[in-house]
């Protein structure tokens, strides 16, 4: 492989040529859409199971939260594979395969009456691991100039689904039940493969692009990376404290704070309204004026405040509404904090082989949280999952005090054009010498060149005049 190495750091820029065509913007809503309504009926489940789980035969509070969680382990060791298998087959049909069997999956789990079958409807549930799929369906409909940008809405459409989950969730409860729920799931994921066939068009041409999926030849690299595995395991703490969290959250609103559980959403919905835009100043402040690790240790250790707020008031609706203020305001903020560190830390041509690997810890943290705080509630009661967040809350502010400071480059895909091997070397260490560039690699059989810049620095002349003149 003509892999030619001179080596770059980031936030997601690509000059701004044009705006996106009216298909590529077709595509991305598409896109969005059909990731969103799957992780609508994922996220439903959350505030609502731990109550509905008593009624199943078998139902025990360690396997309550195994159920809530094992969706994620599937999903964490198949979205991988099923990107690489959708380099082979095409991604159409990887997706339409992964959504019928998360479709399969919601029926088993609506028309079960054990635990031990909801169980095995969540972990086929979790099978349709479409993620990386869709992921490299976008990169080829959508063009590298503006590929952030469609990511960026896909992943705004999961912050959405997340949070009109939490309210919609009670809500449908206490109309058609959890197994009305699963059937509505089911129906759903039939309605994202009419999008995927009828309105998503079909790419001229797939092939791996490296910003935007797993490489296996890099796996090697990106799992030695300190910096990333400390970003991964960030990832993975704050989805094991939030589903840990709702494995008991539900009960201790109704048991002890003595709301019913068809005014839960009464909870959700203020906190989630006023949450929202606690993040905004706050990443204004990490971004724009260079603070982000300090941003970034300090809602680690807010998530750990929320959960000792949990821990020792969970018994007055409103003491959980504070705690689940204080908390959600962190969990936002860090949902935009961490894709970006990864984004920053990453090499340039391996963002997507990193957001592979951070899309799976943050899976297999959702099914580490139900399962462990599922046996804690049945072992030692509701408020050790509380405690229990809060210490691995500050076993992560650990890890996060001794990260690095990001560097606060952005990353730049420039299409080169076909190139020997010596010319792409040539063209590497000549880009490299440009004011402004910090990192540079050149993948010759891609004709793409990744770059890491500095935008107070670049001089945008010199490096159009070095690509326009590569040859």
């Amino acid at each position: 492989m003509a892999d030619q190495r001179e080596i770059c750091f980031v936030n997601e820029t690509t000059p701004p040529d044009q705006s996106m065509t009216r298909a590529e913007a077709r595509t991305a809503a598409s896109m969005a859409g059909i990731y969103a309504l799957r992780m609508l009926g994922l996220f439903m489940i959350l505030p609502v199971f731990a109550l509905y789980s008593e009624h199943l035969e078998g139902a025990t509070p360690a396997l309550a939260g195994l159920a809530i969680g094992i969706y994620g382990m599937t999903q964490a060791f198949l979205q991988i594979p099923f990107g690489l298998l959708s380099d082979r087959i095409g991604r159409k049909p990887v997706i339409v395969f992964g959504l019928l069997v998360f479709a399969l999956g919601s029926v088993m789990a609506a028309s079960a009456d054990t635990i031990w079958g909801v169980i095995a409807g969540r972990a086929m549930q979790g099978a349709g691991a479409i993620a990386a799929a869709v992921m490299a369906l976008t990169a080829d409909l959508v063009r590298e100039e503006h590929r952030v940008k469609a990511m960026a809405i896909i992943g705004m459409s999961i912050g959405a689904s997340f949070a009109v989950a939490m309210v919609l969730g009670p809500l449908l409860n206490s109309w058609i039940g959890v197994p009305g729920i699963f059937w509505l799931t089911a129906v759903l994921a039939l309605g994202g493969i009419a999008v995927i066939l009828l309105i998503v068009p079909n790419p001229v041409v797939s092939r791996v692009r490296r910003d935007a999926e797993a490489v296996p030849e890099q796996f090697t690299s990106v799992l030695r990376n300190p910096q990333l595995l400390r970003l991964d395991a960030g990832i993975f703490s704050l989805h094991l404290i939030l589903t840990a969290s709702f494995v008991v959250l539900p009960l201790a609103l109704r048991d002890l704070a003595g709301l019913d559980a068809s005014r839960h959403w009464e909870v959700y919905l203020p906190v989630l309204l006023l949450s929202l835009p606690m993040a905004v100043p706050f990443i204004i402040q990490a971004e724009k004026h260079q603070r982000m690790k300090q941003v970034f240790v300090v809602s680690v250790i807010v998530v750990a405040l929320a959960e000792l707020v949990l821990f020792r008031f969970h018994n007055q609706v409103l003491a959980i509404g504070i705690g689940l203020f204080i908390f959600y305001s962190a969990f936002n903020l860090l949902e935009a904090l961490l894709p970006s560190l990864i984004a920053k830390m990453a090499p340039p041509d391996s963002k997507g082989t990193a957001m592979g690997f951070y899309s799976s810890a943050q899976f297999f943290g959702a099914f580490v949280g139900g399962t462990v705080g599922g046996w804690l509630h049945g072992r030692f009661g509701l408020s050790s999952v509380f405690l229990f967040c809060a210490v691995v809350a500050l076993a992560w502010l650990v890890l996060a005090l001794g990260m690095e400071a990001p560097g606060y480059l952005n990353t730049r895909l420039l299409r080169i054009g076909a190139l020997d091997p010596d010319a792409a070397r040539q063209l590497a260490r000549r880009i490299t010498a440009v004011p402004g560039v910090a990192e540079v690699v050149v993948i010759a059989e891609d004709e793409v060149a990744y770059l890491k810049v500095d935008p107070r620095l670049l001089d945008e002349d010199v490096l159009d005049a070095v690509v326009e003149n590569r040859g």
